[in-house]
């Protein structure tokens, strides 16, 4: 065995690959031819070069070898498109005796699906040596067999076929004996050995030979066997049989014992010499032999089991002998008759289980492989499906075939189909088998939405509230999964010149339609809108809907009398002659209702009808007649209230009063009726005003009494704190507050105290001048002059000149209790600085530091201005003396005690150099002086007014509500 593994592998380099490609029309067919014996793994043949493709198509295509028997031999490398041994073969095991020996196999690739048809031979080696089935051979001979005899030998036996099998027989040479060699019809070798020489028992009684059986492989093999010839005593005849081949034939389904053929061979020596018994020979160890011989009788049974597509036929060598080993030789020919034992056999190389519906027809849906064992007309198969399904079967290539699509697939009339697929072959009986495949037909989105109806038609309640559902919308899609989701959505449309979206709505999920606004049937009395229901396919499919919503009338409406026209300065009447007959037709109401229907329907009636009544209305058509002859008790001027009622529920109506004058002419009445009607509607009118009046009234007093009670006891309050604690009052300014404080030799009347927030300086503040002032002007000589001006429309008032305090209300430096502070032409302008802390420079009054405060006094400038102020009480209450309530000497000697400061009438700005005082005398002559003080020398310039800030819109306003107030 080392040598033939040794042999194989030197072969693997020599054997040439034959390739023959065959193309059809539906594919093609590859056949290769490789040794047997080859490792795993060893290349058989390039399919993606001797077929043309790429390898990336074996890959995208998914290819896969289909092969017949249970066995796979070979394998599909799909990187390299190469076919290779997947498993050792064995010509001997796969094809015995049979040559040539192959097995084919398909390749499948999908998308497209194509079929490639590969035939493999498998050549022979020489890895067996012919061997006998004996290691000795025995033969009994008679020493007066005459020469010529032939003595069949048993054959030996070599697997191997060709060249490799068995090819002769030698025998070693000697006197007595030559070989005869013979070659069967199936080809296969058996040697006879014939007598040439006598044997002479006495002579020498036993012989021996050595016969070698050769075959023709390289390095060539043999095989021997050692023939021991025993010479017996004389036997002149030896069996002949009746034939020299004997045939029969016998069915592959035939039973165990049955008799297949009887065989005869005829001895002309009698007695115990002419006695036969028969043999067979040439059966091999590897293929019993499944008949039986019975050895006394030459009958033929079968023994064993016979298959025609294993074994078509049995070529067995016969030998009779007689007691004395004398043999003759015949043969038997048994041909195996097939029948129709095999099913045929249905597997599905290629089948996926889904198809789309949109599939064209004659798409591949899968490709079936069909096999059946028998032979001829048993073989042949056919397959088919049911007629009434959509689908066929196509013959594609060998024993295969493609199932198609022979008409439209719809996945909503049929999802899914059960196919079932039956192979019969045309053997009597035929035998048949059948494969169900389940085909699920995949869904696509060929169909839309669908309403049950075109138009629907639905009804809703005027005077409805927002959001009120008016009509629940459904849609059937007969697709599934994404293509069965319906949406829903308005379609743009106008309704009144406005979208139908400002109307109504639509839930995309559910289909509720909604009214978004309450609807008025006096307005539109029916709506028409269009929805569109789309799915959630792709692209998409949709459909449309009508729907027409009507709306149903409500009683809301109350009838309005159109004649007679009822105004509020006119009066309507109606003059009736006290010659008026039963009847009379006085006036008519005319009413109309816009409601619709029942709500539509109106009567006429009077109200508080007298006993003895004059008039009637009528009750449908509102006509107003005389019931009975004018009297002269009858009043002049009557006034008729007419009620107008509708027939709702509940009902609404509506009054008008027609007033009648009995009279024969017009001017009779005129006077009267008209006062009469004035004077009352004058008085009710002039009762409603007047109470009205006096309840606002009432109202606005006891209000602005509460503020003004509690605004008097807030300052009460403060005045007591004030006063008890005998401090002079410092204000106190917060921190984001300014101190807007003006100081100067004016008034104490004309001074203001300001505390404004910081976010308010870049506004204006503008201060109203009193309605008589006296005022001091320089003008261009520089000398003064005093003037009066008295005008009660004055609304602002501004002076460009700042006055000097006064020296009687100064103190000095050590006398200050604060930081001097600033003081601020009266009548001006204020600008307040920006957010940034930066203050734009101004005229000479920002440059002598008589601007605003930079910021307020801090808690510590506070603590040094009260303890100042308790200082200077404390001084003044130890020096009080008669005249001169004890100044303090710090004071100039001309100083009297009406100089002196006092807190309770007086007022002290805070860090400031001016104290303010209520004396008028005092004032008058501090203005003097001031005045004196404030006029410059000849040669010195005016004083420049410092820039005005630009006044913003909302200042304007502000001031302009001042100056009102």
């Amino acid at each position: 065995m080392d040598t033939l593994r040794g042999n194989g592998v030197r072969m693997d380099s020599i054997v040439s690959i034959l390739l023959l490609v065959v193309f059809s029309t539906v594919s093609a067919q590859i056949r290769y031819s490789i040794p047997e014996e080859m490792r795993k793994g060893h290349f058989v043949g390039d399919v993606a070069k001797d077929l043309g493709l790429d390898v990336k198509r074996l890959v995208s295509g998914r290819a896969r070898l289909v092969v017949d028997d249970n066995n796979q031999y070979v394998a599909l490398n799909q990187n390299k498109g190469h076919i290779v041994v997947f498993e050792r073969i064995d010509r001997e095991k796969m094809c015995a005796k049979k040559s040539p020996c192959s097995f084919s196999l398909e390749i499948v690739l999908e998308d497209p699906l194509e079929l490639f048809s590969i035939t493999i031979e498998i050549q022979d080696v020489n890895d067996h040596a012919p061997a006998f089935p004996k290691k000795e051979i025995n033969l009994n001979i008679s020493e007066s067999m005459p020469t010529g005899t032939v003595f069949l030998l048993d054959s030996a036996v070599d697997p191997d076929v060709g060249v490799n099998s068995l090819q002769s027989y030698s025998l070693k040479a000697n006197k007595y004996f030559v070989l005869k060699p013979h070659t069967r019809a199936d080809g296969s070798k058996y040697a006879e050995m014939m007598l040439q020489t006598g044997l002479d028992r006495e002579e020498q009684s036993q012989h021996t030979f050595v016969l070698t059986a050769v075959d023709g492989g390289e390095p060539q093999r043999s095989g021997t066997v050692k023939i021991h010839v025993t010479v017996l005593d004389a036997n002149d005849n030896g069996p002949v049989f009746t034939q020299s081949t004997y045939k029969a034939s016998v069915l592959e389904n035939v039973l165990r014992g049955a008799v297949i053929a009887r065989v005869s061979a005829v001895d002309l020596d009698q007695g115990y010499n002419g006695n036969v018994t028969y043999f067979f020979t040439h059966i091999g160890d590897d293929s019993p032999c499944p008949f039986d011989i019975n050895a006394h009788t030459g009958e033929v049974k079968l023994a064993g089991d016979i298959d025609y597509e294993i074994t078509p036929y049995y070529e067995i060598n016969l030998q009779a002998k007689d007691p004395w080993g004398v043999a003759g030789a015949s043969k038997l020919v048994i041909e195996i008759i097939d029948v129709n034992d095999n099913r045929p056999v249905i597997t599905l190389a290629s089948y996926s289980g889904k198809i789309s519906e949109d599939s064209a027809p004659g798409t591949v849906v899968a490709l079936i492989g069909v096999q059946d064992k028998d032979s001829d007309k048993n073989g042949q198969v056919h397959l088919s499906i049911d007629g009434n399904l959509p689908f066929t079967i196509k013959s594609s290539l060998r024993n295969y075939y493609t199932l198609i699509t022979q008409h439209d697939l719809d996945r909503e009339k049929c999802s899914e189909y059960n196919i079932t697929l039956t192979a019969t072959d045309e053997g009597v009986p035929a035998l048949l088998s059948s494969k169900t495949v389940f085909l699920e037909v995949t869904d696509v989105n060929d169909n839309p939405p669908a309403f049950s109806q075109s138009i629907f038609n639905t009804q809703l309640l005027e005077n409805n509230s927002p959001g009120v559902s008016v009509l629940r919308l459904h849609a059937t899609d007969r697709d599934q999964g994404q293509n069965a989701r319906i949406s829903y959505f308005l379609v743009d449309s106008e309704i009144s010149g406005h979208p139908a979206s400002s109307y109504f709505s639509i839930n995309t999920e559910s289909g509720v339609i909604q009214a978004l606004r309450s609807l008025d049937y006096e307005q539109t009395k029916y709506y028409t809108i269009h929805v569109k229901a789309q799915d959630g396919g792709s692209p998409p499919l949709s459909s449309n809907v009508t729907v027409k919503i009507l709306i149903q009338d409500q009683n809301d409406n109350p009838p309005q009398v159109l004649y007679p026209v009822q105004t509020g300065g006119s009066v309507v009447g109606e003059m009736v002659p006290r010659s008026a007959d039963v009847g009379y037709l006085v006036s008519k109401v005319v009413a109309v209702d816009v409601d619709s229907g029942q709500n539509a329907w109106l009567s006429y009636k009077l109200q508080k009808v007298p006993d003895r009544a004059l008039f009637e209305v009528g009750l449908q058509n509102g006509e107003i007649r005389t019931i009975r002859q004018v009297t002269d008790k009858d009043p002049v001027n009557q006034k008729l209230t007419v009620i107008v009622e509708d027939n709702g529920q509940p009902s609404r109506s509506a009054t008008v009063i027609v007033n009648v004058a009995v009279a024969d002419s017009f001017s009779e009445v005129l006077s009267e009726f008209t006062d009469f009607k004035h004077d009352k509607e004058y008085n009710d009118n002039l009762t409603f005003y007047l109470v009205l009046a006096l309840a606002v009234v009432s109202f606005l007093f006891i209000t602005c009494l509460v503020v003004i009670i509690s605004v008097k006891i807030y300052r009460w309050r403060q005045s007591r704190i004030l006063y008890h604690s005998g401090l002079p009052v410092i204000p106190y300014y917060p921190p984001r507050y300014s101190d807007t404080l003006g100081t100067g030799t004016i008034p104490h009347m004309y001074n203001y105290d300001m505390c404004r927030t910081t976010d308010s300086r870049k506004s204006d503040t503008k201060f109203m001048p009193p309605i008589c002032q006296s005022l001091l002007s320089v003008d261009g000589t520089g000398n003064e002059n005093q003037q009066i001006k008295e005008d009660t429309s004055v609304l602002s008032y501004t002076s460009t000149l700042q006055k000097p305090p006064n020296n009687d209300w100064r103190f000095t430096q050590g006398q200050r209790p604060g930081p001097s502070g600033p003081h601020m032409p009266y009548g001006t302008h204020i600008r307040w600085t920006p957010k940034n802390g930066k203050r734009a420079t101004g005229g000479p009054e920002v440059a002598m530091g008589t601007g605003p405060w930079p910021q307020p006094p801090t808690e510590a400038e506070q603590l040094q201005a009260l303890m100042a102020a308790a200082n200077e009480v404390s001084e003044a209450t130890a020096t009080l003396g008669p005249g001169t309530m004890g100044l303090s000497t710090r004071y100039s000697p001309q100083f009297t005690l009406q100089h002196v400061p006092d807190y309770r009438q007086n007022v002290y700005i805070p860090g400031s150099t001016a104290t303010l005082t209520s004396n008028p005398q005092q004032q008058q002559a501090t203005a003097q002086q001031a005045t004196q003080q404030a006029l410059p020398p000849p040669q010195a310039t005016a004083q420049v007014e410092p820039p005005k800030a630009a006044q913003t819109p909302a200042s304007k306003k502000k001031s302009a509500k001042k100056e009102k107030k």
